[in-house]
């Protein structure tokens, strides 16, 4: 019934018994870990990450639907609250605990129990695209270690072979229902799993393969995955989907394409600069936060398994796994909840990732951390100290390098998407020029701007005008600067510099962007030590009456003191790794603390909160809006 899988490597290699839950330490502010503090991966997921995991799913299993973790229903009021993937989240953290559990100890009969009673109580819950595949692997797993018929009942499995499947989501002729393009991964990924189970031939998996290398093909010469059929969305999930496809190759025992291995290559080059001893993730986009961590620590592990990084390039991706996964228990798990928290304490994620999905987040980030830690092993780093200084790694690394991601050609129109990433000793600041495009374009993380944590960062699904001006007409149409790049030019030097123009500018309002050429954009940063300069030049095609002008910053700085500095301002901060801020082109402006819901980043909330306008004239001529940050 079933073909044999690298599911019985990978689950061998963890196969030990589950110790006694291990305390969860607070982290202090500005933790940075040294070599000597880390402890081996595969020794956190054992000591720590499955004992946090064996007490949720032994709560899930005894509470079923009345489960409530943090004040949250897991359940809610309908099947799975909400969360589209639980039921695969479920069957696959408890599919790792039964492997993982001896046959001698009690727990093995609890949990395959409890993988009985809850694969029939969700089976009719939702469960979609993520979640099939996380239920295949689980049913994988159980096979190869010869334990699926204790687990699910025959009539449950008869069901799962039919409800387990991707054409829910995608069409006869290979096109995705209303998905961004990184759910061909997951198409594919579940097609190679139906046919490990033998239920049915690789055809499909084969056919959803070729679709998405040809996307990549068509809408990037670079290797990384648009989200938007060419519109220019290019984020953690572009980086990510080649180290997920190499992944499901190592699942399958296949061999990828050397075309797919250079790709893998490119997303582990974009990575392998940001590496650092905080273990600090992706700085912009989406769903960022601990998945902006875990997402590096899925694409270097498969580039070392297909020997893509050079042997010190391993060693740093090593260390920095092992970090990720420490700071993991450290900083995401809540001691007094013993539950991921994304949510709470200032923290904001997307509303794609509410709370209304906590145990499946638990479970999610737990199997990344379980599967990449496995592959270290199998690698040969199972049970290993992390031996490079991630600190110095990054006083090796470029002071600036540029990815491109798309220039404007082969029908994509004329705009182009890069990221640029600056290095300025410690700090490493990353400026995405992209598309947010459709539901994203106006939200703060898809902003031009150079995003380091601490320093500058956005609020997931918030659209105050974080260091971009914003322009509300006299009839009240409001254009930022965003979303049409056009001759990214890049200079290096002492003081690097970055221009670019943009012949409309985004009018906001809807859910995708809308090109306005009533106003021209041309935009220079500059890059100085311990600087960061920004000037805009805005210049309207007709005079156009203004309304308003603003701009605000967001700061994890405080202790602010606003003055007048010739015809602009600056702010001065008296704690944080922000020193000050000075702009012009504005002829109003307030600083105040700030505790608003909206003003939170992925780890923290904001401190203060920076507001300048300009009131109503008449735009002639050009205007200039600069702003320039010092910091520490």
């Amino acid at each position: 019934m079933f073909k044999s899988s690298a599911f019985l490597v990978i689950t061998a290699a963890l196969a030990v018994g589950v110790p006694a839950r291990a305390a969860i330490p607070a982290a202090p502010e500005g933790l940075v870990y040294a070599p000597a503090t880390v402890a081996p991966m595969s020794v956190t997921v054992r000591e720590r990450l499955l004992p946090q995991e064996a007490v949720l799913l032994r709560r899930l299993i005894r509470e079923g639907r009345a489960m409530i973790i943090d004040g949250q229903p897991v359940f809610g009021i309908k099947d799975s609250g909400g969360d589209k993937f639980l039921p695969g989240k479920i069957a696959s953290g408890l599919a790792y605990l039964i492997v993982q559990t001896p046959a001698s100890d009690p727990a093995r009969a609890e949990y395959l129990q409890g993988f009985r009673t809850l694969s029939r109580l969700t089976l009719d819950d939702t469960n979609d695209t993520w979640g099939i595949y996380y239920y295949l692997t689980a049913l994988e797993q159980l096979h190869a270690a010869g334990l699926l018929d204790q687990a699910v009942d025959a009539d449950v499995l008869a069901r799962l072979k039919t409800k387990l499947d991707w054409r829910g989501f995608v069409t006869a002729d290979l096109k995705l229902i209303d998905l961004p393009n990184n759910y061909f991964g997951v198409a594919f990924s579940i097609a190679q799993g139906r046919h490990r189970l033998v239920w049915e031939d690789d055809a499909a998996a084969k056919a959803l393969l070729k679709r998405m290398l040809d996307h990549y093909r068509t809408y990037s010469d670079f290797g990384f995955a648009d989200e938007l059929e060419g519109g220019g969305r290019f984020d953690r999930y572009s980086v990510l989907l080649m180290g997920e496809i190499a992944q499901r190759h190592i699942e399958a025992g296949l061999e990828p394409s050397p075309e797919v291995l250079k790709w893998l290559r490119a997303s582990a080059e974009l990575l392998l600069v940001r590496l650092n001893a905080q273990g600090d993730g992706f700085e912009y986009g989406r769903s960022i936060g601990v998945y902006g961590e875990t997402a590096f620590v899925e694409v270097l592990s498969a580039a070392a398994f297909y020997n893509v990084l050079t042997p010190a390039e391993t060693d740093a991706a090593y260390s920095f796994s092992a970090v990720v996964a420490q700071r993991y228990m450290d900083v995401w798990v809540d001691g007094a909840t013993g539950s991921i928290n994304m949510w709470d304490k200032g923290r904001r994620t997307d509303t794609y990732r509410g709370k209304h999905r906590i145990l499946g987040e638990n479970l999610s980030i737990g199997r990344q951390l379980l599967y990449t830690s496995a592959l270290w092993e199998r690698i040969g780093y199972g049970g290993k100290t992390p031996m490079t200084d991630l600190t110095r790694w990054r006083q090796t690394q470029p002071t600036l390098t540029t990815t491109w991601f798309a220039k404007g050609q082969k029908g994509r129109g004329p705009y182009d998407r890069a990221l640029i990433t600056r290095r300025d000793g410690d700090r490493v600041f990353g400026l995405p020029l992209i598309n947010g495009g459709f539901s994203q374009h106006m939200n703060t993380p898809y902003f031009p701007l150079p995003f380091a944590p601490g320093i500058i960062e956005g609020a997931a699904d918030a659209t105050f005008p974080q260091l971009i001006a914003r322009f509300t007409l006299d009839d009240g149409t409001v254009l930022q600067p965003l979303a049409w790049y056009k001759d990214i030019t890049v200079t290096p030097g002492q003081t690097p510099q970055v221009r670019y123009r943009q012949d409309e500018m985004d009018r906001m309002g809807q859910p995708a962007p809308q090109a306005d050429a009533r106003m021209q954009a041309e935009t220079t940063y500059r890059f100085a030590t311990g600087r960061i300069i920004r000037r805009d030049r805005f210049t309207p095609a007709a005079p156009l009456d203004i309304r308003a002008l603003n701009i605000e910053f967001a700061a994890f700085s405080d202790q602010a003191r606003l003055h007048r500095e010739g015809k602009g301002w600056r702010v001065t901060y008296g704690s944080g790794a922000v020193k000050s801020i000075a702009l012009r082109g504005f002829d109003h402006c307030e600083v105040a603390p700030v505790d608003d819901p909206v003003y939170r980043a992925p780890t923290q909330g904001f401190k203060t909160r920076l507001r300048c306008s300009r009131a109503a004239f008449r735009m002639a001529a050009a205007t200039d809006v600069e702003w320039s940050i010092d910091y520490k």
